[in-house]
Parts: C-alpha cells; structure tokens; sequence
C-alpha cells in the first residue's frame, strides 16, 4: 500500500497541474475578450474616422466647387476684356484703313495732276528741241561754210592746219617740260642733300656710344706673389698645362701680384681669366683641376656670349631671330676690328640705321635688324673659311632672314646692289661708325708712324715753321713763318698738303688740315 506522502505527494501534483490547465484556460479567456475590446475599439475608431473623412470630403467638395465657379467667374470676365480689346483694335485699325484710303486717293489725284502737267512739259520741250535741231544744222551749215573760206584763204587745208598746231604745241610742251624737271632736278638735288646731312646729323648727335680698347693680354690680380709659384706647379707642369687647354700664353714676371694672359684670340684670352681667376679662388692648382675650371669657364663664357647678344636685340627690340644666328652675334662681345668692339659697333650701326630711317618714314625696325647683322659672318672667321661677308650671308639666308637683311649683308661690301633704303642706310652707319674719331685703333706702330708721316710732309713745304698731328691723326695743324708765307700762299699749302695726304697715305675718314699764319710784334720798355 502506498505511503500517505506518496498520496500526499501525487495530490499536489495533480492539483498543480490543474492550477496550470486552469491558469491557461483562464489566460486565454482573458487574451480572447483583450482581443475582443481592441476589435471593438478599432471599429469604433474606424467608424469615427470614416465619418471624419466623409465630413472632410463634403467640405472639400464644397470648396472646389466654389473656387471651380470663381475660376469660371475670372475667366469670363478676362475673356469679355478680351474681347473688348480686341474690339477697340478692330476698330482702331478700321479707322487707320479708312484713313490710309483717304491719303492714297489724294496722292492718286496728285499724280494725276503731276501726269497731266508733265505730258504739257514733255510736249513743250519736244517742240524746243525740234527747234534746236533745226537751229543746230544751221549752224553746221554756217559752220562749215565758214571753214571752208578760211581754208580758201589760208591756203592749208583742215588736216595740215591740225597738224601745224598740234606739232607747235608739242615743241612748246616739251621745252616746258624740259625746263620743268631741269628744275625739279636741281631742287631734288638740293633738297636731297640738304636732307640728307641733316638725317645724319641728328642720328649722330643722338648715338652715344661707349669707347672700348681691346688689347691681346688680360691681368689677373693675384692674392700674394706666392700663388706664382703655385700656378708654375712642379716643373711648370700647372703652366703646361694651362697653356695647353686655353691655348694662352701665361706670362708671370716681376709684376707684383700680377699674372699676364696673352693671345689673339679674346673668346679664348677671356676663358682662360675666368679659369685662372676660379683657379686661385678655389687654391687647388693640378692640371685635373685645370682642365676641370677651363671646361666649366668654356661653358661661362658661351653663357656670357649668348646672354649680350639677347641683350642687344632686346636693347634694339629685334625679334624672331634663330638661335643660331644669335649664337654667332654672341661671339661678337670678344671680336674686334682695328680695335672696335664688334658687338658694340653692330648696336651702334643698328641704332644709326634706325634713326635715319625713323627720320626718313621708312622701316626703322627693319633697318636696326639690318644694321645688327650686317657683320654677323665676323663671328665666324675664325673657325669657317671665307669672307664674314659670305659666312654672314649664308648663316642668314639659311635660317630665313629677310632679303632686306642678306641684301644689307653684302651690300655694305659692294659685293652687290642696294635693293633698298635701308640697305643704303646700313652702308652709311657702318662707315660712320667706322670713321668717328676713336672707333677704331690701329696697332701702335702703324699709328704713330702715321702721324709721323702726316708731320713729315706738312714740313716739306717752305715757310713752314712746326706742325702736329692732333686729334688721333684726323687734324693736321701747320704753322707758317709770316714773313715767308701770305694770306693768299696760305690757302695753296692746305691744298697742297691735302692732296699729298690723298696720294701718299691711307687713313679712314678724313683729315682736316689748318695754316696757321701769326704776325707778332714785340719791344721792350727799359
């Protein structure tokens, strides 16, 4: 038999399992009237909402239809001013018709009236002109009677009296004309020169150019007289060496603190500086390092070409101009001619051109690009074979220039025509700036043995008491015994002299020769 807290045991159990059907079912029953009253509620929420949405729609509805009948209210009375408009437009322009009519009716009877009065005009003057025609056949007839009595008289005919005439009033022509441009010949002649001194007048009062001397040695300052002996090197091998790359002589003397550089060539002479200068700058002198410092130096210098020829055609406002051709204008800054800087000649023949073609109308631009590159061949005639004429002219003809340009090239050499004025214009500033007093040095022995000569045959001549050749050689002053010499005998000297100097001597330019005559009188008061 079971024990009572097995009975026990198993009553509690049942009981709860009851509790939990009971609790379940009771839960249940709960969820399903929850469920039944939220039902409930939405459907009276639903029907308050449809019952809202129902009053809203009405009160739309109503609204609509009362701005629909403002709306048509708005149309018709837009449409009825419409229509008004349009009315008054119609009716405006009935009125502009009617008037319109009016006017073209009046000018309809114009023209009538016009169309009547011209047909009487037109008849009166057809009838004057069948009067003047009768009248001019009479006259023909007069006219011709009248010819042929003249003829009568004169003994000529019509034909040898036009020919008469008309072969005197050519010789009568041509004598005028003759004289006329006899005349205008003279004053073009005048005129032209006249012009012409004072075009190149007022360029050369405008060219201020400066005044260079180039030598063949440059100096290079030393710090001390020991880096002499540096420079030398070990048995001369830094000397030798130098020499060698430069191709410049280095001269060290006794100068103190001083080193000579010595050569024709001044691209070279100017590179060898820069490399001697950088040389004693920096202290390490070996023939490595030389050959380092001259490569570097080659490379300054060609810089230093290139960047003075930008120089001078910005200067000179040239433009267009192929590098190579500037390459070559570069190597100018170091060429000279009987002492000339040959760039500085170039600007200044540029500048000149310019001028007189500014003063003349013609193309100063072009001019100063003409005169800039008219000895640009000089930058070649050291490495190329021919004239700088010929080099000049082919460097530019290859790389474009204007004919203008290569005519001006060899032009200013008479190797050809002048094509234009500025070719003329080139050829005359390069012999202005040729000739100017200072432009060009002569090496000193032909110089001072020229103005030896010059002194020598001014006192040849009888009575001359001294002379001096002053001003570089281009004025000869000679002073005459005035006892010896007279105011007329003067004038035969100069002559004399001059021509001497014609036949005997070459010089550039001119040289003016002054006779100078004094009389003096002197005493003593003891």
């Amino acid at each position: 038999m079971d024990s009572p807290l097995a009975i026990g045991i198993a009553a509690a159990v049942l009981a709860l399992f009851a509790g939990l059907i009971l609790g379940a079912i009771l839960g249940r029953s709960r969820e399903r009237a929850r469920r039944e009253e939220e039902r409930a509620h939405a459907r009276d929420e639903a029907s308050r909402i449809l019952e809202r949405a129902r009053e809203e729609a009405g009160s739309f509805r109503k609204n609509e239809e009362l701005k629909g009948k403002e709306e048509a209210f708005r149309l018709r009375e837009e449409w009825e001013k419409e229509e008004s408009r349009r009315r008054e437009e119609l009716e405006r322009a009935e009125r502009r018709m009617e008037e319109r009519s009016d006017s073209l009716d009046r000018k309809f009877d114009l023209l009538n009236e016009r169309d009547t009065a011209q047909e009487s005009r037109s008849e009166g003057l057809r009838a004057r002109e069948r009067a003047l025609d009768e009248r001019e056949s009479e006259l023909d007839a007069m006219i011709e009677e009248a010819r042929a009595r003249l003829e009568s008289l004169a003994g000529v005919t019509r034909e040898e009296a036009r020919r008469t005439l008309i072969a005197e009033v050519e010789d009568e022509a041509r004598a005028e004309a003759s004289q006329t441009l006899r005349e205008i010949r003279e004053e073009a002649q005048r005129t032209a020169a006249r012009e012409g001194r004072k075009i190149l007048a007022l360029a050369i009062q405008r060219m201020a150019a400066e005044e260079t001397a180039q030598a063949t040695v440059s100096v290079v300052q030393l710090p001390s007289d020991d880096m002499k002996g540096r420079i030398i090197g070990r048995e001369g091998r830094n000397i030798r060496a130098f020499e060698q790359a430069t191709g410049i002589d280095v001269i060290i003397d006794d100068t103190p603190e001083a080193v000579v550089l010595s050569g024709f060539n001044p691209i070279r002479r100017e590179m060898a500086r820069i490399a001697m200068e950088k040389l004693i700058e920096d202290g390490r002198i070996h023939p490595g390092r030389i050959e380092e410092m001259v490569e570097k130096s080659r490379g300054e210098v060609e810089t230093t070409m290139r960047e003075a020829a930008e120089e001078a055609l910005y200067d000179l406002g040239v433009h267009g101009v192929h590098p190579e051709i500037v390459k070559v204008l570069g190597r100018l800054k170091f060429r000279t001619s009987y002492g000339q800087n040959q760039l500085l000649h170039a600007k200044e023949v540029a500048r000149l051109a310019g001028m007189m073609a500014a003063e003349m109308g013609v193309d100063a631009q072009m001019a100063r690009r003409a005169g800039l590159l008219h000895d640009v061949g000089k930058g070649m005639t050291h490495e190329h074979e021919g004239t700088h004429v010929e080099l000049g002219y082919e460097l530019c003809a290859r790389h474009g220039e204007p004919a203008v340009v290569l005519n001006s090239i060899r032009a200013h050499h008479d190797e050809e025509p002048h094509e234009s004025v500025e070719a003329f214009l080139v050829t005359a500033a390069d012999a202005i700036s040729g000739s100017r007093p200072g432009a060009r040095r002569e090496m000193f022995d032909t110089y001072v043995k020229r103005l030896e000569r010059l002194e020598s045959i001014a006192m040849e001549y009888p009575g001359v008491e001294r002379c001096f050749a002053v001003q570089a050689g281009r004025e000869v002053r000679v002073m005459v015994e005035p006892d010896e010499v007279s105011d007329e005998e003067m004038s035969r000297i100069s002559e004399k002299v001059a021509r001497r100097f014609e036949e005997e001597l070459q010089y550039p330019g001119q040289i003016k020769v002054v006779v100078i005559r004094e009389k003096r009188a002197v005493d003593f008061a003891r």
